[in-house]
């Protein structure tokens, strides 16, 4: 487990010669503008490096320790100079070769970061808009993958309506500390939601690792629950369903919003919003 170790050639299941003993991941950023206009940061690889010339992400070999996302910013920072402070991670996307993978790893930048050649593979470094990427010369990975990888641009934000989730759990004594049983809720959901395991209801699994934002909405009893690792929390005034409607509200115009509620009237309303929904049972059977 040393650094660099992941370095030499492979050979997939398909007869396919790539880089990366363990694998390999490249970092996908990328940033909406103001009308939600997203572009991508790309790299013109060297002409001397392998495809060179061509178009595609910042990446590089998986070293035996890594997992794909700690390759991806550390690769991105070795080719781009990329700060990683500046990026939310949303998913990992797999391309499964067989016996060998490449990890498309896709967050969120919050600007057009500065990124400039910061080693040899690297020719230039550009924020391409994504509807002008077909018309680059682009490496024959990212080519492939791009159809797919295109889908998942859009960061997610999923809304809880936690007291019809609490309710839905009906834990023996639950409503007799409201409070404490929505602050056990937001904890497991925190937990489990940094390990990227969770998938969109009713929707092909294109991510391997799905990375939502998560805001929970509290109400009554439950006021006061704090937030949870990866948990925001708004405090409902008056109408629990009236808070969830305004955060979908108040959601970016690019974000996909998915909200966990069984409750009918609420679910007309965020959909009339253009939210998904999907039924608490989703939300428990992960947790």
């Amino acid at each position: 487990m040393t650094a660099g170790d992941g370095d030499g050639w492979a050979r997939c299941d398909l007869g396919h010669r790539h880089w990366g003993v363990y694998g390999a991941a490249g970092l996908l950023a990328v940033h909406h503008d103001a009308a939600g206009e997203p572009r991508v940061l790309m790299q013109k690889r060297a002409a001397w490096s392998h495809h060179g010339g061509t178009w595609g992400l910042p990446g590089g070999a998986r070293d035996s320790h890594e997992d794909a996302v700690d390759t991806a910013l550390r690769e991105a920072f070795e080719e781009a100079a990329l700060d990683g402070t500046g990026l939310r991670v949303q998913g990992v996307y797999l391309d499964d070769h067989g016996d060998w993978s490449f990890e498309t790893v896709i967050a969120e930048a919050a600007g057009l970061l500065r990124a400039i050649p910061a080693n040899a593979e690297s020719d230039e470094l550009r924020w391409i808009p994504a509807e002008e990427i077909t018309a680059r010369n682009l490496h024959p990975g990212f080519a492939a993958t791009w159809p797919v990888l295109g889908l998942t641009l859009a960061p997610s934000l999923v809304v809880l309506d936690v007291a019809n989730i609490v309710g839905a759990r009906a834990e023996h004594g639950w409503w007799r500390d409201r409070a404490g049983a929505a602050a056990k809720l937001l904890a497991e959901v925190g937990a489990r939601a940094a390990e990227g395991r969770l998938t969109v209801p009713g929707r092909a699994p294109l991510l391997a690792r799905w990375f939502p934002r998560l805001t929970a909405v509290v109400e009554g009893a439950a006021r006061d629950t704090a937030p949870a690792p990866g948990v925001s929390v708004i405090a409902a005034p008056g109408s629990g369903d009236d808070t969830v409607v305004q955060a979908v509200r108040d959601a970016r115009p690019w974000e996909r919003v998915l909200v966990v509620t069984a409750d009918r009237g609420l679910r007309e309303r965020v959909t009339a919003l253009g939210a998904e929904v999907t039924g608490p049972r989703w939300l428990l059977a992960w947790l």
